[in-house]
């Protein structure tokens, strides 16, 4: 019987798209089936050589509330290469020995996903999420527990106890991954 582990992840980036903009940083947190958050990744990289900066996102990241964030995706940037390589190998690492399959989870899927599937596949050679692809997208989740919308799925909709007491986004990769993680967890308890 094979086992979950839940990799809780956000990513920052500079652009809406991978390749052709940079992802500048992520970070992610393990949680095992029973919600415990048993380890954590974070580095910040450097821009793709010849990638640009989207004019649009860039004026979201110079907002007043978003500059400590920034300067924090910039700090002790790395290749991205090698973080890659380090991400994959983390990854593999932590579900292999306990032989549980690793589980992609993000608040919104689609755009943290598009991030680390072209960042894996480019520079690590491997997805340590295949062959499935597995994900979860927390926003799909919430929108079948509450029977809403999609577009109706807002946190101030959520009910007591899914959302951890830091719950507003701070762009900080890794403190976003654990707050996400966290949440993803508090919805799967309430649905058994």
């Amino acid at each position: 019987m094979t086992h979950e582990l839940y990799f809780s992840v956000d990513i920052e980036a500079d652009g809406p798209i991978p390749g052709e903009y940079s992802m500048l940083s992520f970070g992610a947190a393990a949680f095992t089936e029973e919600g415990e958050m048993i380890a954590t990744f974070t580095e910040n990289l450097l821009p793709l050589p010849g990638a640009k900066q989207h004019p649009e996102t860039m004026a979201w990241w110079q907002l007043p509330k978003q500059r400590a964030a920034w300067a924090a995706c910039h700090k002790d940037q790395k290749d991205p290469e090698s973080v890659m390589k380090n991400f994959v190998f983390w990854v593999e690492g932590i579900a292999g020995p306990r032989q549980l399959k690793p589980v992609f989870v993000a608040y919104p899927i689609a755009f943290d996903w598009m991030f680390m599937c072209w960042y894996m596949i480019k520079f690590a050679g491997r997805c340590p999420f295949s062959p499935s692809y597995s994900g979860a997208d927390v926003e799909s989740y919430a929108m079948g527990a509450l029977k809403l919308r999609y577009t109706e799925v807002d946190k101030s909709k959520f009910p007591p106890g899914w959302l951890p007491e830091e719950n507003d986004s701070k762009h900080v990769a890794l403190e976003d991954a654990v707050d996400q993680g966290i949440l993803f967890m508090n919805m799967i308890r309430h649905g058994r």
